[in-house]
């Protein structure tokens, strides 16, 4: 969409010339994010508003006041990248414990992922209970995950980035998980074949 300055001598010069002047915001009306709720209540999945044009298109993928106003965690403290090379890839499920309990918004930039959460709040009517969404570079969604939530995921292409947003520093202290296989959640995972890390293999059974 056009945007134009204010000033109409500013304005015919540039209409006289040829010129295009866009603002990335001009086409945005109320919220930019779209926030749909999950089963595991306190879990959004979050889809960005697409702005296309000639050169390609344009999106947001965070605003604090929406944030807010949807009564979702805005902190962000650290970010952090993964690259997964090989289709299988299986991370999880990973938490931290109190004090460090974390918020997570987490998005794949690159490949897909079937991505996976995990209910641990004891109190919850969903305790123990767990839910998956594809996340991938094509559906540019994102899964906001609350604190006393386990978060892993599966790659489903080989190459495969995601980006995490964390509301809480990482503490190795605090540093959390459970197996991929834990009984007491019977997370089903849509490959068979799996790479999945000594660390990852080793976790013990949940105990609340």
């Amino acid at each position: 969409m056009e945007y134009k300055r204010r000033g109409d001598a500013t304005n015919a010069v540039h209409q006289r010339v040829g010129w295009k002047i866009y603002h990335p915001y001009s086409q945005y009306r109320g919220e930019i994010l779209i926030f749909e709720k999950m089963e595991l209540p306190g879990a959004y999945i979050i889809e960005p508003k697409m702005l296309e044009d000639e050169r390609g298109w344009f999106a947001r993928t965070f605003c604090r006041k929406e944030f807010e106003e949807h009564g979702l965690n805005p902190d962000i403290s650290q970010c952090s990248t993964s690259l997964n090379k090989k289709k299988g890839t299986l991370r999880g499920m990973h938490y931290q414990s109190q004090p460090y309990e974390e918020a997570k918004l987490v998005r794949c930039t690159q490949g897909a992922i079937h991505d996976i959460i995990a209910d641990l709040r004891p109190s919850s009517p969903t305790f123990k209970k767990w839910t998956a969404v594809e996340l991938s570079e094509e559906n540019k969604k994102m899964i906001y995950i609350p604190e006393g939530f386990a978060h892993g995921f599966q790659t489903l292409t080989d190459n495969v980035e995601v980006f995490y947003q964390m509301s809480q520093f990482y503490s190795p202290d605090h540093a959390r998980g459970f197996r991929w296989n834990d009984p007491s959640f019977n997370i089903n995972w849509p490959l068979d074949f799996r790479i999945i890390s000594p660390k990852d293999q080793s976790y013990p059974d949940f105990t609340s």
